[in-house]
């Protein structure tokens, strides 16, 4: 059974330390307050962390859907007690909401991050570069789905203003409802391949899930008054398609805020990284400076402003992050505005002093 849901010949290579323990192999297909449901060789069954694994975990490292672990099998009809979690080949991480300060694993293992705006109000291309910016560091490769089409009144037209931010990435516009896009998206879930639903309240996950299975398993819920989703799902459940493929339904984020995006910004904004290669200096801040590529691009119209301010928006929360765990980076920063503090005050001493910048 677990070959149905993803087990291969290296992950029985890896999980052979875990075996002559007398352990056995299990994945997480239900998350629920703590509580587990686990496929393994012999079916489901229900599953909790060990007291010891509580105990030691490091932050984000408890087992969440899409784990492999290694498990003490039931006696009879109890539960099994999840001793470790196996090594994560890919895995989406957001601060927890409310705290900024903890690791919050969304999901692990997957390769495939279905990125879901709606075609209603729910369409936000500052959201999507924030959403790609988390997919392309979690390692999954990300796919953008525009859910709803049926209510847009030009869904090609907005699927072009959407890969103008989505560069190199595949966007599919999809309506559950009226079964429109959907072998597309069948198309990128092979057997053995998983992939996870990132979006808002109300997007349209659970509606999607449901027409990729071809029944109503998953609840729906209506779109409030104010045009914001109910949280309908409130777990995340790895659900097995007829196809063989996986999918990963999520509650709805009403805030991504970074953990350690690394790289991802870069491989979001690519064309604006590609701008930079060119600039004059190495350090360039796309400011002032002489030889900008960039404000140069921006000043031709060839760079959007809205794009450029999202850029900065995420960089500026990237350079927040630095300072806050890298002390280097955090001098650094201190260094360069006592630099900016010194360039104002020259400035305004050479206007009192009646001489032209």
């Amino acid at each position: 059974m677990l070959i149905t849901y993803g087990w291969s010949d290296a992950l029985r290579h890896d999980f052979a330390p875990f075996a002559a323990q007398g352990l056995s192999p299990a994945r997480v297909v239900l998350q629920q307050r703590g509580r587990y449901g686990l496929v393994t060789d012999a079916g489901e069954v229900a599953g909790a962390p060990s007291g010891r694994l509580q105990h030691e975990a490091a932050p984000g490292a408890l087992p969440v859907a899409g784990d492999w672990v290694a498990i003490q099998p039931p006696p009879g009809e109890g539960m099994a007690v999840i001793r470790h979690v196996m090594p994560r080949r890919t895995e989406f991480v957001r601060k927890a909401a409310g705290t900024g300060e903890a690791p919050q694993v969304v999901a692990a293992n997957v390769d495939v991050a279905f990125l879901v705006l709606g075609l209603d109000a729910d369409f936000n291309l500052r959201r999507l570069e924030r959403y790609l910016a988390a997919a392309w560091e979690s390692g999954a490769t990300p796919v953008v789905v525009l859910t709803k089409a049926d209510a847009c009144e030009d869904p090609p037209g907005m699927v072009a203003e959407t890969e103008r931010v989505a560069i190199g990435v595949d966007v599919l516009p999809v309506s559950a409802i009226a079964g429109e896009g959907l072998e597309a998206v069948r198309e990128r879930l092979a057997p053995g391949v998983t992939a996870v639903l990132i979006g808002m309240s109300g997007v349209g996950k659970s509606t999607l899930v449901n027409a990729l299975l071809g029944e109503e398993r998953l609840a729906t819920g209506a779109i409030r008054d104010d045009g914001r989703g109910k949280h309908t799902t409130t777990h995340r459940e790895l659900v097995r398609l007829p196809g063989g493929g996986l999918i990963l339904d999520t509650p709805g984020m009403r805030e991504l805020a970074f953990w350690d995006p690394g790289g991802g910004v870069s491989a979001a904004f690519s064309e604006i990284e590609s701008l930079s290669a060119s600039c004059r200096f190495r350090d360039c801040r796309h400011e002032t400076e002489p030889g900008c590529a960039v404000r140069a691009a921006r000043e031709a119209g060839e760079l959007g402003e809205d794009r450029w301010r999202g850029y900065v928006k995420l960089q500026r929360e990237l350079d927040h992050l630095d300072r806050k765990e890298d002390p280097v980076a955090r001098e650094a920063w201190r260094r360069r505005w006592v630099h900016v503090a010194k360039a104002a005050r020259k400035r305004a001493r050479r206007r009192d002093m009646g001489v032209e910048d």
